[in-house]
């Protein structure tokens, strides 16, 4: 099959700081790539540089300073990459901000500041909105240059980037009808199609993939259960009031019945949005900006609803494929189709693993995104001064509890009844996100973050 799915599971789901993965995550690696690249010059010619310079379009320019951009960017010069670094890796980059020296190899070092880093142009011609431009230079005379585009959920890109060689899928598929093919010729169910693809692909044994899921599983839960036990206020000017752990005791005191189950479910979503949004390490699901939304499935899977540890992998299977169709066909960039793109995929994501992880035909999981995602369609993307603070937070709390009514609706009525498939829904989100105005991408420029500008 031409154009199929080759993504890696564990490419769109990955572990890395907040509080954005188009902003945080591949801006660091693009540091990270930047160095190797300036150590492998000739000793003479690395020895003559007296600058290294970063300039930043797009929504990197217009909300980079509320989303760590520059301190993601200069971790990553460090030496630091987003799946090994420390929880609080820019944390401790702020700490040498100001000034740092960068390690060029051969016993050259070069002076460096977060003011190297420069925020330029919010609208220009480049490939894709959020574009990276690093330079070494002698003076004026440019030395090294690359350009990066950062294209959503933490991935990076390059001018002439290429997808690496991987082996042929196991059973190809581009879209959910192709996939519910597969899954009829094969008879397969979900979870094992979809690591049979991830061992042909990119060569995991089934024991390395179970691990690795086991490991997303784990962080997720403890961005959840770090985030219920901190309490005050979030990095940056807004002054916004962390709220899970209140939230949290109020389901806990009313036993989780009722309102109380709810409360605890917009409690798990809040504790992770806010761990991403103090720049700690999250899982993207499929961003830092949508990460609190499966972490609050999980978790209820978990506490209130019996699941297995092998319910949860194969729940997060099925969530991971909703996510390939939907940066696939459409895309997860909120600076390319709004938060519909964010929010509104990872809510599709976590209600198809509600209902495959409680053992409900695919067909119901498939109606279960597709609910999800339908009512999530024309979201925008306006941050508040550009942190992923306000509406970012909350609006993982009512994706997590979406994603849940969405999972009532799909396995209470007849999946007959359902006239929508996942395929257009996807479609409508990408003809939606292409004709947003680009204020209501990221850019901070329009919507609430105006009227909160105003105000």
């Amino acid at each position: 099959m031409r154009n199929a799915i080759t993504t890696s599971l564990f490419d769109l789901l990955k572990v890395g700081p907040g509080p954005s993965s188009s902003h945080t995550i591949a801006p660091m690696k693009a540091g990270f790539d930047f160095m190797q690249r300036l150590r492998a010059l000739p000793k003479a010619q690395k020895a003559l540089a007296t600058t290294l310079e970063v300039r930043l379009f797009g929504s990197l320019a217009a909300t980079g300073e509320g989303h760590g951009t520059r301190l993601a960017i200069l971790a990553g010069l460090l030496g630091n990459l987003p799946d090994a670094c420390r929880p609080d890796a820019l944390s401790q980059t702020a700490a040498h901000q100001e000034a740092c020296q960068l390690d060029c190899g051969e016993g050259i070092t070069l002076p460096c500041s977060t003011k190297n880093i420069i925020f330029d142009a919010v609208q220009h011609n480049f490939e894709h909105s959020n574009t990276m431009i690093f330079r070494l230079l002698q003076g004026q005379v440019v030395l090294l240059e690359q350009m990066y585009f950062s294209v959503g959920g933490g991935f990076l890109r390059w001018p002439g980037w290429q997808e690496p060689s991987l082996g042929q899928p196991a059973y190809a598929y581009n879209t959910m009808a192709s996939l519910k093919k597969q899954l009829a010729a094969t008879g397969l169910p979900l979870h094992s199609l979809m690591q049979a693809n991830e061992m042909a692909l990119h060569g995991l044994s089934s024991q390395a993939i179970t691990q690795k899921l086991d490991h997303l599983i784990t962080v997720m839960e403890q961005s959840v259960l770090l985030g219920l036990k901190t309490k005050g206020l979030l990095p940056g000017f807004i002054g916004l009031q962390r709220k899970a752990a209140v939230m949290y005791a109020q389901a806990k005191q009313e036993q989780f019945q009722g309102a109380g189950f709810l409360k605890a479910i917009n409690a798990y979503a809040l504790a992770a949005s806010e761990e991403n949004a103090a720049g700690h390490c999250v899982v993207t699901a499929p961003t830092c900006g949508s990460a609190g939304v499966l972490p609050a499935v999980i978790c209820m899977l978990k506490y209130h609803m019996g699941a297995e540890q092998q319910d949860l992998r194969d729940g997060l299977l099925a969530a991971a494929a909703i996510g390939f169709l939907c940066k696939h066909n459409a895309s997860i960039s909120g600076a390319e189709v709004g938060c519909q793109g964010e929010v509104g995929v990872t809510s599709a994501m976590a209600a198809a693993m509600l209902a495959y992880a409680r053992g409900c035909p695919l067909q119901i999981a498939e109606n279960a995104a597709e609910i999800a995602l339908e009512h999530h369609l024309g979201l925008t993307c306006d941050p508040v001064g550009g942190f992923v603070q306000i509406p970012c937070i909350e609006r993982n709390a009512m994706g997590a509890v979406k994603a849940y009514n969405a999972y009532l609706i799909a396995s209470t009525l007849d999946a007959s009844y359902q006239r929508v498939d996942f395929d257009k829904a996807v479609a409508a989100m990408a003809q939606t996100g292409h004709d947003m105005s680009h204020k209501y991408k990221e850019t901070s420029e329009a919507g609430l973050a105006q009227s909160m500008a105003e105000c």
